[in-house]
């Protein structure tokens, strides 16, 4: 490859950190500022050897495993290890997470909107853009790097050397890396943008399956998952820095292959085949959300299985969980000591509480559609004839809240089907249905808060995805971090009852659909009477 194909990267580079700061500021202050608070309160929360040991006993279980990774050996566990159980594995997701977007965003996103073809009609290199997107990757985990490293280093808490700091600051940044370098390689093979992220967020759940299945039953099977080789690095404790390489060499590979690919494609297209349509289309398919479904249900359908095989793969574990937590008094320090309530009704209730905020991703994802075929212009095409605004946003808000539905329905039936097999009585079916369904009220609040985006804020789309990941904090670390109760409350899943530790909260259920009517209703006054914007 010549030079003169990365001419001019040096200035692309700066425009999108211009375009990208804001979005770089918040995921940075998210990852870092979560990991940096929840070290720093560890020393407070595990004071003894006995509390540290109360937690190394709950990570021998399979089904602690396959949420978390790999336990370390009894004896060496401190404060670093038990944080690095806890932390390690859904951070890396989060920043495999936040390289997906940027990279999905600063490509194809940028070529379908018409920035791409905009800067190549300037003297610049055919490889300068991608280039340079791949340069701001670069940037973004190196502060993602140095942060987590100095805060963990000064924090210097059990365990939390300065060589454990750089190690475990070094591996969010490699896994941030290798994300990166999937999704650019990715953004080669798919005909879309959207095409792009879906498979590299699907690619990415894959790996996580894998590497859960792994833990609990094959070593080699785990291996087979990068999200496998990051929690194998025996941070805090023994520091082997094997997984950090094999992860930049991986990137460096798929990264290789993209610039190579890349010259290889036109503009808007990618190197996969398209599929061919149908001639005739169906009755269905000339309504507004037969079009949506059209549009997005590829999408919908690969979350649905990727959030049923999620549930059905913890299920199968539950079996060991009351055997090897049957004898063990000081299991407070990860579950609660809740009368007459068992560990595995206890598990099923954190395990529902996580999977569906993970439900809202694609719920949320699919009404923020309507925004983007805004930006493209595609939207005049309906309002170019005699069609009232809110058909429009109303095919995508139904379509969404259908999708919560199914979401919840495909994480309640993939439980209740391995774990019936697995526990010794069994589980009554009505468990995981009920204590999946309950979070719809939530979802549908998330729903409602992104169409009053839609409806009078579109800039601010982001800030429905930071109160999705809010969410995920509030039930994962809130009562860890002993946040203010005004806090905890700020998210709509704090007020879902835990089924089946819990009895129904029929008044908190209510209010929560009320306020998500209320925003939905602010969403549609607010998009019938705004202007529409295109590029």
């Amino acid at each position: 490859m010549g030079l003169h194909l990365f001419k001019g990267t040096v200035k692309i580079t700066k425009l999108l950190l211009r375009q990208n700061l804001f979005k770089i500021f918040l995921w940075l202050l998210g990852l870092v500022g979560i990991t940096l608070i929840v070290a720093n309160v560890y020393p407070t929360v595990y004071e003894t050897p006995e509390d540290i040991m109360g937690f190394a006993l709950t990570m021998e279980n399979p089904a602690m495993n396959a949420m978390l990774g790999p336990n370390y050996t009894l004896e060496d566990y401190n404060i670093g290890a038990v944080f690095a159980n806890e932390m390690l594995l859904f951070t890396a997701i989060g920043v495999g997470v936040m390289n997906i977007l940027f990279v999905s965003s600063s490509t194809r996103d940028d070529e379908e909107e018409g920035r791409l073809e905009m800067v190549r009609a300037l003297p610049v290199g055919r490889l300068a853009y991608l280039t340079a997107s791949g340069i701001m990757v670069l940037v973004v985990n190196g502060a993602l790097f140095l942060l987590t490293a100095a805060g963990l280093g000064f924090i210097s808490a059990s365990g939390m050397t300065w060589e454990a700091s750089l190690l475990y600051g070094t591996l969010l940044g490699a896994c941030g890396i290798f994300f990166a370098g999937l999704t650019v390689f990715f953004a080669q093979l798919a005909e879309t943008a959207r095409g792009t992220t879906s498979l590299s967020i699907g690619v990415l759940i894959v790996m996580y399956i894998i590497r859960a299945i792994g833990d609990v039953e094959s070593e080699r099977l785990a291996l087979l998952s990068p999200l496998g080789w990051v929690v194998r690095t025996g941070v805090f404790v023994t520091n082997d820095w094997w997984p950090v390489s094999v992860l930049l060499f991986s990137a460096t590979l798929l990264l290789l292959a993209a610039l190579y690919l890349n010259t290889k494609r036109d503009i808007n297209a990618g190197l996969l085949p398209d599929r061919k349509g149908k001639i005739h289309a169906s009755s269905f398919l000339k309504t507004t959300p037969g079009l949506i479904w059209y549009l997005e249900k590829t999408t919908l359908i690969s979350w649905a299985i990727v959030l049923f095989l999620l549930s059905a793969a913890f299920g199968a574990i539950l079996g060991e969980l009351e055997v090897y937590f049957s004898d063990m008094d000081i299991i407070q320090a990860y579950f609660s000591a809740e009368s007459g309530v068992s560990l595995t009704e206890q598990f099923i209730a954190l395990l529902m509480s996580i999977l569906s905020v993970f439900s809202a991703i694609p719920v949320v994802s699919t009404l923020l559609k309507l925004k983007k075929e805004e930006k493209q212009g595609n939207v005049e095409n309906y309002y170019s004839r005699s069609i009232p605004r809110n058909r429009i946003l109303s095919g995508y808000y139904f379509i969404s809240l259908l999708a919560a539905i199914v979401m919840q329905i495909m994480i309640g039936l993939g439980l209740y089907l391995t774990a019936n097999h697995v526990l010794i009585n069994g589980l009554e079916w009505s468990i995981p249905l009920k204590s999946a369904l309950v979070y719809i009220a939530a979802i549908w609040v998330v729903l409602g808060l992104a169409t009053m985006i839609i409806g009078v804020f579109l800039k601010g789309s982001s800030l429905v995805w930071l109160y999705v990941v809010f969410s995920l904090v509030v039930i994962y670390v809130g009562d860890l971090i002993d946040f203010p109760e005004w806090v905890n409350n700020l998210s709509a899943f704090h007020h879902i009852p835990q089924i089946p530790i819990e009895e129904i909260d029929w008044a908190a259920l209510g209010i929560l659909s009320v306020l998500a009517v209320i925003l939905t209703l602010i969403g549609f006054l607010g998009y019938n009477k705004r202007d529409i914007q295109s590029q």
